[in-house]
């Protein structure tokens, strides 16, 4: 039986099939954005940390947000997710505008984030890290507190969730051990896991592969990826471009505040703005190519030694 137009309409538009053709320019319109920002700016005194005109993040697709050290990345982060207030500028999500919406609310929404410095609570078991994640629970409520047999059943739902999710994130035989006792990449699974127990449609993720010993990083990799086989949407901030490139579904481009290229990873890759924003004088090297920590070092040896001459 041929398939309904109106159906193959829509999966032509949706997840990555909604991405083939698209212009790769900044601010490109998505055939089924999750997340729309439009005329964001946050300004720190004369600092005009981040000044983005228009991008949208496609549903059910991952996405990376790349860019120099500086570029605002995370600055965005917050501001989309309510962490920091915007000095002008909205976002949506399905939507649904988030102006002056907190970001415990913009949570319950189903758009959660994790953080590059992990958030666990460290003198919590890891279980209990888990149930601090799901929303709605009765028991946490004053009147209700002393009265168990009202949210006995549903505490006990929560726990077999978060185990649930323990056993994916391979930390379930971690369950009653202290959250300050992981390492960090443990901790960086199990903030991942813990963002899940709200059953959220976009996860956001601030360089989760930071401070992740090689054991873990394909692990980490893997996780991200279950994400959008599970239906979710991902954007996630990383300086490791052979992550991006492995992973992602389109990239978006920042470098002083402002989005400055779009696009499928490969071709934002020789893209020449994004060269110029990483590299200046690099101009006929691709950026995976290139040793971004070795540069960066470099850098930071020539700022020091210009220090020392007008010292």
């Amino acid at each position: 039986m041929p398939a309904d137009d109106s159906t193959t309409d829509t999966n032509a538009t949706t997840g990555r099939a909604g991405l083939v053709g698209l212009a790769a320019e900044p601010g490109v319109a998505k055939p089924d954005p999750i997340l729309v920002a439009h005329g964001i700016t946050r300004q720190f005194g004369g600092l005009k940390a981040v000044d983005v005109d228009h991008v949208e993040v496609q549903r059910g697709v991952i996405t990376a947000l790349i860019g120099p050290n500086g570029a605002g990345k995370t600055t965005f982060f917050n501001l989309l997710t309510g962490f920091d207030a915007a000095d002008s500028g909205d976002r949506s999500f399905n939507g649904r505008s988030l102006k002056r919406v907190s970001a415990s609310k913009v949570a319950r929404l189903g758009m959660v984030r994790t953080f590059q410095l992990t958030k666990v609570l460290s003198k919590l078991t890891v279980m209990e890290n888990m149930r601090l994640g799901a929303t709605g629970q009765r028991g946490e409520q004053i009147w209700a507190a002393p009265l168990r047999f009202l949210w006995a059943d549903q505490e006990r739902e929560v726990t077999e969730r978060a185990m649930e999710l323990l056993k994916r994130f391979k930390l379930d035989a971690k369950a009653d051990d202290l959250a300050g006792s992981l390492s960090g990449g443990q901790r960086k699974l199990l903030e991942m896991a813990r963002s899940l127990m709200v059953g959220p449609e976009l996860v956001m993720l601030d360089e989760p592969m930071a401070g992740v010993n090689p054991a873990l990083k394909q692990s980490l990799l893997g996780h991200v990826k279950s994400l959008r086989e599970s239906g979710m949407s991902v954007l996630f901030v990383e300086h490791d471009m052979d992550m991006v490139r492995d992973i992602s579904d389109w990239v978006i481009v920042m470098a002083q505040g402002q989005v400055i290229a779009e696009g499928p990873p490969e071709s934002v890759m020789g893209d020449q703005r994004v060269i110029d924003a990483y590299l200046g004088a690099h101009h006929d090297t691709d950026i995976t190519e290139l040793d971004l920590d070795a540069l960066a070092a470099e850098a930071e040896a020539e700022t020091l030694s210009n220090r020392g001459d007008s010292a």
